[in-house]
C-alpha cells in the first residue's frame, strides 16, 4: 500500500514529555505539554483527558482472600502478629500488572518464623507485582498457613459487600475493596499566550507504578477515541429502526467496519493469555488485523492449534457478533 505524504502545518498540536520520574516504585510521575491550541481548547482536553485518565483506564488487584476456619475478619491466629483484617488492609495495598480479564486465583503458603511480603504470592500468567518487598504479614511461630486469593482487572472503585448469601464469604473467605484505578492522580494547567489568541495545555500525572504516565496517557487517549468512534462513523442512511423485538435478532445491520481498526484484541473480553500472545507475536493487534486472517492463517501460527481456532471464533461472537456478521468470518 502506498501512502500519500501529508504535509502537517507548524500550528499542528502535538505532545511533548517534559519531565518523567519514579519517586519510587509505586510512584511515577509525568509532566506532558500540548500546543499550540486554539483559545478553549486546552479546557476541552484537559477536562476530558483528566476524567479519562481517572475512570477509564484499567488496573489489576487481589479482590478476596480465602483463609481456612476463620470465624470473622478480626480474628487473631495463634503464631501471626497481625489480625485478619490487618492482612486483608495488606493485600489490599498490593499493586498488580497484568494483561489478564476476568477472575485469576493466586495463593499463599509460607512456613513460619518469618516476614512474608508480595514476593510470596503465587500468581497467575501475565502477572507480575509492582513492589515485591510489600509487607502482608508476620508469621512469629514454625506454623504453616496458607491463603487463597482471587485477583480480577476492572476499573475504577469496587466496594465489596458482603451478603448473607455469599458462599464464597461462608467458607471463610472476605471480600477486599479494590481501587483499579492505576492513576493516583491527574493536574491539568493552561496557559495562554499572544494575547490570549492561544494556549498551552500542561498535564500532570501520578501513577502508581502499574503503568507508566506515558503509558497511561496513551491507553486514556484510546479510550477517548474509542467512545468517541461511534460518531465519526454514525450516517443516517446506516442505520434503520427496528419496529418489531422479534426481528431485532434475526435483521442484519449495516455497520461500517473501518472503526474495527481501532478496537485492539485485547479489549476482547475473556481472551486468554496465551491467544492473546499469540496473536500478538503474528503482528495481529486490532480485530481488523484477526478478520482479516483465514483458518490457514491462524494454523501458521506458532503453537496455535485447530482447538484454538474454535476458541477464538467463541470469543469472537460473544464479543462482537453484530460487527462480525457482516464480514461473514469464521460463521
Amino acid at each position: 500500500m502506498i501512502r500519500e505524504k501529508v504535509r502537517v502545518s507548524a500550528q499542528t498540536p502535538r505532545w511533548k514529555c517534559v519531565e518523567s520520574r519514579a519517586d519510587d516504585k509505586r510512584l511515577f510521575y509525568g509532566r506532558f505539554i500540548l500546543s499550540p491550541l486554539k483559545k478553549g481548547q486546552a479546557d476541552i482536553i484537559g477536562i476530558a483527558m483528566r476524567r479519562a485518565l481517572l475512570g477509564e483506564i484499567e488496573g489489576t488487584c487481589i479482590t478476596h482472600a480465602k483463609f481456612a476456619k476463620i470465624p470473622h475478619e478480626y480474628t487473631t491466629i495463634a503464631g501471626i502478629k497481625e489480625s485478619i483484617y490487618e492482612i486483608l488492609m495488606n493485600l489490599k495495598e498490593i499493586v498488580l500488572r497484568s494483561n489478564l480479564y476476568g477472575t485469576r486465583d493466586a495463593s499463599i503458603c509460607v512456613r513460619g518464623p518469618r516476614d512474608v511480603t508480595a514476593q510470596d504470592i503465587i500468581l497467575p500468567p501475565s502477572t507480575a507485582i509492582v513492589d515485591n518487598t510489600q509487607h502482608i504479614f508476620t508469621l512469629t511461630e514454625p506454623i504453616d498457613f496458607c491463603v487463597g486469593l482471587k485477583i480480577e482487572r476492572g476499573r475504577g472503585y469496587s466496594i465489596k459487600i458482603p451478603m448473607p448469601t455469599d458462599l464464597f464469604h461462608h467458607d471463610s473467605a472476605y471480600p477486599i475493596d479494590a481501587v483499579f484505578m492505576p492513576v493516583r492522580n491527574v493536574n491539568h494547567s493552561i496557559h495562554s499566550y499572544e494575547r490570549g489568541s492561544h494556549e498551552m495545555l500542561f498535564l500532570e500525572i501520578w501513577t502508581n507504578g502499574s503503568l507508566t504516565p506515558k503509558e497511561a496517557l496513551r491507553e486514556a487517549s484510546r479510550k477517548l477515541i474509542n467512545l468517541l468512534m461511534p460518531f465519526l462513523h454514525a450516517e443516517e442512511e446506516n442505520f434503520y429502526l427496528v419496529e418489531n423485538n422479534q426481528n431485532q435478532d434475526t435483521e442484519e445491520l449495516p455497520i461500517d467496519l473501518c472503526g474495527l481498526k481501532d478496537i485492539y484484541i485485547d479489549q476482547l473480553v475473556e481472551l486468554p493469555p496465551r491467544f492473546y500472545n499469540c496473536l500478538k507475536r503474528s503482528g495481529i493487534h486490532t480485530v481488523m488485523d484477526l478478520l482479516d486472517k483465514n483458518r490457514d492463517d491462524l494454523m501458521k501460527m506458532t503453537h496455535f492449534r485447530q482447538e484454538d481456532i474454535e476458541g477464538v471464533m467463541n470469543i469472537l461472537n460473544n464479543n462482537i457478533s453484530q460487527l462480525l456478521s457482516r464480514r461473514g468470518f469464521f460463521f
